[in-house]
């Protein structure tokens, strides 16, 4: 009986890690890029337990425990560059570096029905970061935000909804050229502004939340992965450094997001360091990378972490970058190839690589 049972729990594993290799938008294939690393465990725990009662004179269990390892190796080379087996991607700042050029920035996913707030107001005033991104935020928490904190931070683009997508920007430091934009559906914001940096230079920040593929609402990834496509491209075209940041509703080993950081020339912090997860944040065994912080190779990291629960499903992120263009030639990003733009063509349904980069300027 217990053969059977190690026999269907290594098959399952073996299953639902693999299904997202499949080329399709339907929401109940994407999701099972989330719970990679729940299912790396389930699969190690199958070869695990199947070795107790392993009989080596069964042709068959060598070929199943073959099989089994074959989904791990394939598991676990999808996510050790999140570890410290790995050399980091975002090399660490250097120890001269001058307060003018450092840069602290935090975003965090309220959870629109969330009434607690205090334990996040003081974690922000605590770490007084120069740029916020909010998203999840409706009237009520704009309000909140703006009577808690708003007059340490003099430079705002709000736009709060009620569809649990709406989201704010605060800067203590000067923003311009401000937009909100509806890029992927009239009903999802993302922010767009450009940051004066205290040492006087600008960097471009792209603040977006799309929708994830769920049954519900969206039962394709369809919107999601085009908004992601639309802002490696404003980033790919951009002439000074950029910082994307926000709730991507993607995972950083999936597909989606790494041809989002490839076309947009970005790094990841994560990478060579850790997880870092962020939702969900009351379900310790169910936990995964949702938000994000991409960055331009102008930036280096002073340090990172994960803040407080204040009863969201999200744990804020945050880090301090280091302003260091004249380093940036040492951590260079992958250059998008001829099949990284057939795949961007494939998820906007264009077949002419020029209208890429003109559908950002229409928007």
């Amino acid at each position: 009986m217990w053969r059977k049972v190690f026999q269907v729990l290594g098959l399952v594993a073996a299953l639902l890690s693999l299904l997202p290799l499949i080329a399709a938008d339907y929401w109940w294939i994407r999701v099972f890029d989330f719970p990679h690393l729940q299912l790396t465990a389930f699969t190690l725990l199958a070869i695990l337990l199947f070795f107790f009662t392993f009989k080596p004179r069964w042709i068959n269990d060598y070929a199943y425990i073959t099989v089994l390892l074959g989904c791990f190796t394939f598991q676990f080379f999808k996510i050790v560059d999140y570890t410290p087996l790995v050399p980091v991607e975002v090399k660490n700042s250097s120890s001269t570096i001058s307060n003018e050029n450092l840069l602290s920035i935090y975003t965090v996913n309220v959870l629109q029905e969330n009434k607690k707030r205090e334990e996040l107001f003081k974690e922000i005033e605590s770490k007084k970061p120069d740029l916020i991104v909010f998203t999840e935020t409706n009237e009520k928490w704009s309000h909140a935000i703006k009577n808690r904190i708003g007059m340490s931070y003099p430079f705002k683009v709000e736009q709060p909804q009620d569809n649990t997508y709406g989201m704010l920007v605060y800067s203590r430091l000067e923003l311009s050229d401000t937009r909100i934009k509806f890029q992927a559906d009239p009903e999802i914001p993302s922010i767009d502004a450009k940051v004066k940096m205290r040492n006087g230079d600008l960097l471009q920040l792209y603040a977006i939340h799309p929708t994830p593929p769920m049954p519900q609402h969206n039962p394709l990834s369809t919107d999601r992965d085009k908004e992601l496509m639309l802002t490696a491209i404003a980033s790919n075209k951009s002439e000074i450094p950029v910082i994307v940041l926000g709730d991507f509703n993607d995972v950083t080993w999936s597909e989606s997001t790494q041809l989002t950081k490839t076309i947009g020339k970005l790094l990841d912090l994560r990478i060579g360091r850790g997880f870092y997860s962020t939702y969900h944040a009351q379900y310790p065994l169910m936990k995964w990378p949702l938000d994000h912080i991409l960055i331009s190779p102008e930036f280096r990291l002073k340090t990172a972490g994960t803040g407080v629960d204040f009863n969201s499903d999200h744990f804020p992120l945050w880090a301090i970058l280091a302003y260091e263009p004249e380093l940036a030639s040492q951590q260079q990003p992958n250059k998008p190839v001829e099949e990284d733009w057939e795949q961007v063509k494939m998820q906007l349904k264009t077949t002419d690589l020029e209208s890429l980069f003109d559908i950002q300027d229409e928007l």
